[in-house]
C-alpha cells in the first residue's frame, strides 16, 4: 500500500492507497516540532480505528514545509522500511517538467495539482487552489505546468484584517445572504466572499485573454465548495486532486524504475 502526505502550511493530509482506492484520508495541523514517533502513534491508531492494516510499502510526500519533511521521512523509514520519494527532489521524476523561469522553485503542490489535473482533464487547465494561499496554476497543452498565480488565502485575509483593525471580530467564511451587510460581521462576511468572487474571475478572466484559447477551470481545496456557489467560472470542483497526484507521480516513477 502506498502512503501520501500532503503537507501544507496549515494541514497535513494522509492518504492510504491499496492501488484502486483511497481506503482512508486522514488531516492533523502542520507542526514542525512534531517527530516521527508522534505521527506514527497518531497515524496508527486512527488507521486502526478505520480498519486499515499496517501494510505500508511505499510513500511519497508533497510539502510546501521543508521543516517538516526531515520527521516524515524518519516515519517512513523507521515505521514502515520504506525509502520515501519527494516531490520536488531530483531523484522524484514528473511526467512532463515545468516550464517557468530558469532559477524559480515551483511548489510541490502546484506541480502535484499539475500532474492530476491534466489526467483528469487535459491540458490548457486553471486550477484554482483554496489553502493557506490562493493559487492558480496554468497547465499546457502537454501537460506542463507554465506559471500561474498567487494571491493571500481567505482564511488569512480575515486574520489580517482583523489584526489590523482592532475593533473588527473574527468571522467565519460563509456565502452571505446579501452583498450589503447591515452589520459588521454581515459587512466582512461580504467583502471576503464576494471579493474572492471577483478575485478568482478576474485572473482566470486575464488568463484566458493572454492564452488566447479556451481554458477549463478545476476548483480544488477546503473552501472550492463554498465559492463554487457564488461563481459559475469553475467547471469542475475535486477533492482529492492533489492525492490523485501523488498517486500518479508514484507510478510513473516505479515505472521508470522497472523500465
Amino acid at each position: 500500500m502506498l502512503l501520501c502526505i500532503d503537507c501544507g502550511n496549515t494541514n497535513t493530509v494522509f492518504s492510504i492507497w491499496d492501488g484502486t482506492r483511497f481506503l482512508c484520508t486522514l488531516r492533523t495541523s502542520t507542526e514542525h516540532q512534531r517527530t516521527a514517533d508522534q505521527y506514527y502513534v497518531w497515524l496508527s491508531t486512527l488507521m486502526a480505528h478505520h480498519g486499515v492494516p499496517m501494510a505500508i510499502t511505499e510513500a511519497i510526500i508533497s510539502s510546501t514545509v521543508p521543516r517538516v519533511v526531515f520527521n516524515l521521512r524518519v516515519l517512513c523509514n523507521r515505521y514502515f522500511d520504506c525509502r520515501p520519494r519527494v516531490v520536488g527532489k531530483p531523484d522524484c521524476a514528473l511526467p512532463v517538467a515545468p516550464r517557468v523561469d530558469q532559477g524559480t522553485t515551483v511548489g510541490p503542490d502546484r506541480l502535484v495539482n499539475t500532474v492530476a489535473g491534466f489526467d483528469r482533464y487535459g491540458g490548457d487547465l486553471i486550477i484554482v487552489d483554496f489553502g493557506t494561499a490562493t493559487t492558480f496554476d496554468v497547465v499546457d497543452a502537454d501537460g506542463a505546468y507554465i506559471g500561474g498565480a498567487i494571491a493571500p488565502g481567505v482564511n488569512l485575509s480575515l486574520e489580517a484584517l482583523h489584526m489590523a483593525a482592532a475593533a473588527l471580530p473574527h468571522v467565519d467564511v460563509t456565502k452571505p445572504q446579501s452583498a450589503i451587510g447591515t452589520n459588521t460581521v454581515a459587512c466582512m462576511q461580504s467583502g471576503v466572499y464576494w471579493g474572492y468572487v471577483g478575485l478568482v474571475e478576474g485572473i482566470v478572466r486575464q488568463i484566458r485573454i493572454e492564452r488566447e484559447r479556451v481554458m477549463r477551470v478545476v476548483a480544488t481545496g477546503g473552501l472550492a465548495t463554498l465559492f463554487d456557489q457564488g461563481t459559475e467560472v469553475f467547471d469542475a470542483v475535486e477533492d482529492d486532486l492533489t492525492m490523485h497526484g501523488l498517486v500518479l507521480i508514484n507510478r510513473y516513477n516505479n515505472t521508470l524504475e522497472s523500465a
